[in-house]
């Protein structure tokens, strides 16, 4: 008697239940995602160019909105004797990173700060604040960091805070330069959440403990190390899920960051 592929698919389909009756499933909620620079979002204004890390004004990806309650990383360019007017923010962490150059800031609660590399500035949005971002170099370009973070609360009164971070404290090994109040030593964010940098070079190396319901994210700042056996580069990035460590090594003038987040 010739069987009928529906016939054949539901003798298929009857088998499938009775071995799935005496098994045992094993699921693995672990999850480590690479996403190169060249994949990120990008935009050439001229007197600006950026990278983004997840969606930001004109770049939308549905597939990139954030990672946790980390909402933006931007990776700009301020062209001298230019920068970014005067604008305004509310309820977010913004952390700045600068790389090269410098990064002049002013803002409505009176702060006038220059930010040099190897410092560390959160400004809390709060409630709302307006504030400017120039670089008044005549013949260097400003490159640095732009992170942004959801709050655990909102309408808080805006604040601001800036630390310097000496280069040996980041030289292999991981140094917390953005967390909770409860944090020692790094700038003070209203999150549940926390920023690490560190600098790797030949045989140096270094791991962070992760809680597996929580999530992490490497961004790798210059150089190229390896993040969990995988080969990043500049701009590369290893998201994790349901891992319990985040291991550095191998580095080549590496600089990079990593947070430990809300999933």
């Amino acid at each position: 008697m010739r069987r009928t592929a529906v016939g054949i698919a539901a003798a298929v389909a009857r088998r499938r239940a009775r071995v799935s009756e005496n098994a045992v499933f094993v699921t693995d909620p672990a999850m480590q995602t690479l996403r190169r620079s060249q994949d990120r979002g990008y935009a050439d204004h001229g007197w600006l160019k950026s990278h983004h890390s997840f969606s930001f004004a004109g770049y939308h990806d549905p597939a990139h909105m954030g990672w946790g309650n980390l909402r933006v990383i931007n990776e700009d360019r301020v062209a001298p004797g230019t920068g970014f007017g005067k604008h305004g923010h509310r309820d977010m962490e913004i952390v700045s990173y600068v790389l090269e150059g410098e990064l002049a800031h002013q803002d409505s609660m009176g702060n006038v700060k220059g930010i040099p590399p190897g410092d560390v500035q959160r400004m809390s949005a709060g409630t709302g604040v307006l504030h400017s971002e120039f670089n008044h170099a005549p013949n260097q370009t400003t490159h640095f960091l732009q992170i942004w973070i959801l709050p655990d609360t909102t309408g808080i009164a805006p604040g601001y805070e800036q630390k310097t971070v000496p280069a040996a404290e980041k030289r292999g090994k991981l140094k917390l330069v953005a967390g909770p109040a409860s944090a020692q030593g790094s700038v003070t964010i209203h999150a549940d959440a926390r920023m690490y940098a560190g600098l790797f070079d030949g045989d140096e190396a270094a791991e962070l403990a992760l809680d597996p319901a929580r999530k992490g994210y490497v961004h790798v700042v210059r150089g190229s190390p390896d993040v969990n056996g995988h080969a990043l580069a500049a701009g590369d990035a290893l998201l994790l899920e349901g891992e319990s460590r985040i291991a550095l090594a191998h580095g080549k003038d590496a600089e990079v960051l990593v947070f430990d987040l809300v999933p």
